[in-house]
C-alpha cells in the first residue's frame, strides 16, 4: 500500500464493494467492470481527497471478429471521447469533471479527477465515472460486426436488462 493514500481513501476502497483491495502503489481496481479500471487516492487541499479514475477500454478493431475500416475506428473512437467528455452530472458531489481520452495504441485510456471532502461519496462518485464509460462505450457499439470479449459479455448482459 502506498504511504501517499490518504487513510480515509484506503478505508473507503476497503468498504467499497466494487472496488479490490488497495495495490501496493495505491491504487484500487475496479471490479464491477470487465475493462482495466483503477482508482487512486492522494491528499488534496483543505482536508479533501483527490480521486483519478483511469479506464482503459478496448478500440472497437480489438474486440471484433473480421476487419474494421480505419474510417469506421477512427470515426467511432472520435464518437466515444466526445461521450466521455461530456459527462454531465454522473456524480452525487460537486464536481467539475473534465475527463480526458487518449490513444494507447490499441486501447482507449479515460483519465478523470475528482474531489472531495467525504472519502465515502469521493469512492462512489470514482466508480460512476468508470461505469459511465462502461456505458458510454456499450452505446457505442456499432451493430453488424461479430464482437469477442469483453464486449459480447456487455451486450448480452445489456439485451438480458432489457429483456431482449
Amino acid at each position: 500500500m502506498s504511504d501517499t493514500t490518504p487513510d480515509r481513501a484506503l478505508r473507503a476502497f476497503r468498504s467499497h464493494d466494487s472496488l479490490d483491495e488497495p495495490d501496493t502503489d495505491g491504487t484500487v481496481r475496479v471490479t464491477s467492470t470487465p475493462f482495466d479500471a483503477t482508482v487512486a487516492a492522494t491528499d488534496d487541499t483543505d482536508g479533501r481527497i483527490e480521486f483519478t479514475v483511469t479506464v482503459r477500454v478496448p478500440t472497437l478493431s480489438t474486440v471484433t471478429d473480421g476487419e474494421v475500416a480505419e474510417v469506421v475506428e477512427d470515426g467511432w473512437a472520435d464518437t466515444f471521447r466526445r461521450r466521455v467528455e461530456n459527462i454531465g452530472a454522473v456524480t452525487a458531489g460537486d464536481q467539475d469533471l473534465t475527463p480526458q481520452v487518449d490513444r494507447d495504441g490499441e486501447e482507449l485510456v479515460v483519465t478523470a479527477c475528482l474531489s472531495d471532502l467525504d472519502h465515502d461519496r469521493g469512492a462512489n462518485d470514482a466508480v460512476a465515472v468508470v461505469d459511465y464509460a462502461e456505458g458510454t462505450y456499450v452505446q457505442g457499439v456499432i451493430p453488424g460486426y461479430d464482437y469477442t470479449a469483453p464486449v459480447a459479455g456487455l451486450i448480452d448482459a445489456a439485451r438480458a436488462a432489457g429483456g431482449g
